[in-house]
């Protein structure tokens, strides 16, 4: 086995990253930049200093190979549309479950939640699954507490809604705490993709930029996950560069093909 197989296994053996399900170019370039930060050359140095370092490298490691969205309110014409979809939701049923899959750091999660409050859904209204393979992540999503130095600004990033100031409290320039009354429409569970069996009946779910770093066998199985666990007539959305494959497409219908939303069909 070569030295960046190794690598790999140790990871996976270690720390319970999964990366026999992930890209190997994306692994490459994620480990690569931590390679550099820390000075080694090769990847079988890399391995001895996980391996003899505490706790703080492999932390440093997991939080780079993690996929984590990077703002709130990213792509800023997709939450857009992703507000008409709620308002129309809401018109149609008492309650609008939506799931974020793969949600990371929860930045997406809370993104929504704001959104429905901003759009004026009625919080006792909105139910919010978000999940993710990361305990380490979600304990990080539950905390809802985002520094300034891994975020941009705060204010532009929240500019997007009408009432910003509304849904989360600042520290000074130390970070930001998202507003509890955000926080209450969201729950976090640990949940794969891959392996753990589809939800039922969600109105919404967001599962962007996931597939982008998946291996190429994995992203069928992860679709079918989230496509069974769509409501007929509900929306799922993607990244801007993902596609539907073929076996998952015939579910749905272009909602808005642009920005990668799609509306579920009847079972034929």
């Amino acid at each position: 086995m070569t030295e960046f197989g190794d690598l790999l296994d140790f990871v996976e053996n270690e720390t319970g990253f999964a990366t026999s399900y992930y890209d190997e170019s994306y692994l490459d370039r994620r480990i690569s930049a931590r390679m550099r930060r820390r000075g080694v050359d090769t990847y079988g140095e890399y391995l001895d200093l996980l391996r003899e370092d505490d706790a703080g490298e492999r932390a440093e490691l997991l939080d780079t190979l993690s996929v984590n969205v990077t703002q709130f309110f990213r792509d800023e014409k997709v939450w857009a549309a992703l507000r008409d979809v709620l308002v129309e939701t809401a018109d149609d049923v008492r309650t609008v479950d939506i799931w974020s899959a793969a949600c990371a750091d929860g930045r997406e999660p809370y993104s929504i939640a704001m959104l429905a409050l901003d759009a004026g859904l009625d919080p006792r209204n909105v139910n919010i699954l978000a999940t993710d393979i990361d305990e380490d992540a979600l304990s990080r999503a539950r905390a809802g507490w985002y520094e300034s130095t891994r975020t941009a600004d705060i204010s532009d990033q929240l500019s997007f809604l009408d009432n910003p100031g509304e849904y989360v409290d600042r520290d000074g320039d130390r970070g930001f705490q998202v507003a509890d009354h955000v926080k209450d429409l969201v729950t976090f569970e640990r949940h794969d993709l891959i392996t753990d069996d589809p939800k039922s009946g969600f109105d919404l779910v967001a599962c962007r930029n996931v597939c982008i770093y998946i291996d190429k066998q994995y992203k069928l199985p992860i679709l079918d996950t989230v496509s069974q666990s769509i409501r007929e007539g509900g929306h799922l959305v993607l990244g801007q560069t993902e596609t539907l494959p073929g076996e998952v497409k015939e579910r749905f219908e272009a909602a808005d093909p642009r920005i990668r939303i799609y509306r579920r069909v009847p079972d034929t």
